[in-house]
């Protein structure tokens, strides 16, 4: 198996995300009141609380939804909340290793990631999704596949040019190319190298436009783009829907409440577990996640991820 090694940011802390991303950072102050019960209103000097999560989708999209949530968050915890987007995964992981991160949003396996490389971090939530999540192989009606129901259709797409998301993105690389192992297709086997798009949007995108006969996508951002009809999908056909796996969650550094104030990480939490679909506020939120409610979580939910990742050399 060719090994696919994550690049190393060299930026320093606090200049990392700028760098990796160009874009602008999005900040909600919560009340400087200490009446408010905001867990950072406690004194705490070491500035915003500083999280971010992968480029899985359009930069536009994630910019609404994470400045929302910067929003609930400050709201929640009394403290300044900064959200800066990046454009690689690798940077979410660089970011909370250095601890220019202290809570993000991570896909299964940029989560088992930093958490090898932060002792002690935690995993604290995930979407009720997350816990029976899928991918999808998708390809264009020319390619002449069809529709099948086990692993081991996958060996169909053998002499088909394929396209993953990002190199280390879990839906759309790791747990497809899983399975690809499971049904005995190596890469080797397909039409040239695999490409890697960069994300969900640009896989279904990549394979509407019959740049590549086949692509690997996660399943609800698949579902979000049917239902938004942006995308022409007539001569796009549904391949395969993978066996499930735990996958996206937030993970928290383990020392989060002693910068930012005790309470904080339970604040959090608190403001997640109780995000009702009812409540108009909190179901944008849901929405944007493809969600109907955050639910708990834990570090070994995700030991088969690391199994699959520590398989195809994606650990170091």
């Amino acid at each position: 198996m060719k090994r696919t090694d994550l690049p190393r940011l060299t930026t320093s802390r606090r200049g990392l995300f700028l760098g990796a991303s160009g874009l602008v950072v999005l900040t909600a102050c919560g009340t400087d009141d200490s009446s408010s019960g905001g867990a950072g209103t406690s004194g705490s000097t070491a500035g915003p609380l500083p999280i971010s999560a992968i480029p899985d989708q359009d930069p536009e999209a994630l910019n609404r939804l994470y400045g929302d949530v910067a929003a609930r968050f400050a709201e929640a915890t009394g403290l300044e909340v900064t959200y800066t987007p990046v454009t690689e995964y690798p940077a979410v992981v660089r970011g909370f290793e250095v601890g220019d991160l202290y809570l993000a949003w991570m896909g299964g396996l940029t989560g088992v990631q930093a958490a090898q490389r932060v002792d002690g971090a935690v995993a604290i939530a995930q979407r009720d999704i997350d816990a029976e999540f899928t991918s999808l192989f998708i390809a264009t009606k020319a390619s002449g596949l069809e529709a099948f129901d086990d692993v081991d259709g996958l060996t169909a797409l053998a002499g088909k040019s394929l396209t993953f998301g990002s190199d280390t993105s879990t839906s759309g690389r790791l747990m497809p190319q899983h399975f690809m192992d499971q049904a005995g297709l190596a890469l080797d086997d397909l039409k040239g190298s695999p490409g890697f798009s960069g994300s969900h949007d640009a896989t279904i995108e990549a394979v509407a436009s019959g740049s590549f006969e086949v692509g690997a996508v996660n399943s609800q951002v698949w579902d979000a783009t049917v239902e938004a009809g942006e995308v022409d999908l007539s001569d796009v056909v549904v391949l395969f829907r993978t066996p499930t796996y735990f996958d996206y969650h937030w993970l928290a550094r383990p020392d989060i409440d002693d910068v930012y104030g005790a309470g904080t990480l339970d604040s959090i939490k608190e403001l997640l577990f109780g995000l009702d679909p009812a409540v108009p506020e909190d179901a944008a939120i849901l929405d944007l996640f493809g969600a109907t409610s955050f639910i708990p979580t834990e570090n070994a939910n995700y030991d088969q991820i690391r199994a699959v990742a520590e398989e195809l050399d994606l650990l170091a």
